[in-house]
């Protein structure tokens, strides 16, 4: 009997131990996701802007506009989701940290979701402050 118990035991120290680490595990791959894509945007923005630009054939924005990359935030969570191309006027680029992403569902006779992209002077979702002015000319989706 107490050999069972013992063994009962171990069996239950197992599958916390395996059920917290699964937990963790996946909690560490969101954050080293988040933080991957952080580095990517911050690091080689300039370079991901040069090729969006490229690739969209925007060769002269003439000398009042400006394109930056800057990440996409997903409103609540904070989490970085990918990259977006913000395109303006150079002193309102130069505002724009981020664009955070908002969600939202209506019925209108059929279900409609909508996803609204903006452009915002923070890259936190505590002090959201709109840049007007400023557009979204690219999504950029980043392989983790």
């Amino acid at each position: 009997m107490r050999t069972r118990l013992k063994m009962l035991f171990l069996v239950a120290a197992v599958l916390v131990s395996l059920t917290a680490a699964v937990s963790y595990g996946s909690l560490l791959g969101k954050v080293v996701k988040v933080g991957g894509i952080a580095f990517v945007v911050d690091r080689f923005g300039p370079q991901i802007n040069k090729f969006v630009n490229k690739l969209t054939a925007n060769k002269n924005v003439g000398t009042q506009q400006a394109t930056k990359v800057v990440p996409i935030i997903t409103f609540g969570s904070g989490g970085y989701i990918g990259a977006a191309q913000v395109m303006g006027t150079k002193i309102n680029v130069a505002k724009c940290k981020a664009v955070v992403q908002i969600e939202g569902n209506a019925i209108f006779g059929r279900s409609i979701r909508a996803k609204a992209l903006v452009p915002v002077g923070s890259k936190t979702t505590s002090k959201i402050k709109r840049i007007y002015g400023v557009g979204i000319s690219a999504i950029i989706d980043i392989k983790i």
